[in-house]
This record gives structure tokens, sequence and C-alpha cells, in this order.
């Protein structure tokens, strides 16, 4: 009892100091999430959550030039090529996605697993922008 008195006292006594203190019965306080920002060293990366987080970035990277490769041919094209163009990249994209689902699905449960699925994604993409790139230099 007289442990809780104390620790009664110490709350008071920092409450009316205007510092925040802790909550009773298993309540959590609304601290906001503190996050170390630490540049992402992709030439190196030391850890797993690294390693994962650069696949992940080297893919968006892999999709904007896929994207702009897109952008690039859809206004070369006669309508009806544009619209089959469309058709084809809409089920690239359920294919992609869906392939490197099955392919991250091996490793399901382990930290890798992200880093799988980053790796097919960029991977296919690739290919992709390799296609289109083709499709551009020939329709010219």
């Amino acid at each position: 009892m007289r442990q809780l008195l104390l620790v009664l006292a110490s709350m008071l006594t920092l409450s009316s100091l205007g510092v925040p203190t802790i909550t009773i019965a298993g309540t959590t306080p609304d601290f906001p999430e503190i996050r170390l920002v630490q540049k992402l060293n992709c030439n190196n990366p030391q850890t797993q959550t690294a390693i994962n987080q650069c696949a992940k970035l080297s893919y968006q990277n892999a999709d904007k030039k896929l994207n702009q490769v897109y952008q690039q041919l859809l206004p070369t094209l006669e309508r009806s090529r544009k619209q089959k163009l469309i058709a084809a990249q809409l089920a690239w994209i359920k294919f992609r996605d869906t392939n490197c689902e099955f392919e991250r699905s091996k490793y399901e449960g382990g930290s890798i697993a992200s880093n799988i699925y980053s790796g097919c994604l960029e991977n296919t993409t690739n290919l992709r922008t390799q296609e289109l790139q083709e499709y551009l230099k020939s329709d010219h």
C-alpha cells in the first residue's frame, strides 16, 4: 500500500509540473509513434528490413520507368491498337501481381517474403518495360 501511495504521489507531483505521466490499469497513453529516421543505404543494407525497403524502392523505380514508356507508346498507336494495349496492360498487371504472390508464397511468414515479392515485381516489370520499348521502336 505504501508503494502505491508513493507512485500516486509521484504522479501527482509530475502532473502538477506539466510532465506527462503513465496511466494505470493497462491503458495505453496517447504518445505519438516514435520512429528513428535513418538514411537508407541501399548500396549496403544491413538488416532484413533495410533489404526489404530497398527492394521495394527498386521496384517502384522500375514501375515509374514502365509507366513512362507506356505513356510514350500510347499516343503513337491508332485507336484500335491503343485499346488492345490498354487491355493487354491490365491483363499483364493482374498476371504480374498474381505470379509474384505465388512466388512469395513459398516464403510466407518469413522476413524475406517481402524482398522476394518486390524482386519478382521488379524483374517482371523490367521485362515488360523492354517489351514496350521494342513496340515503341517498331512503331516509329
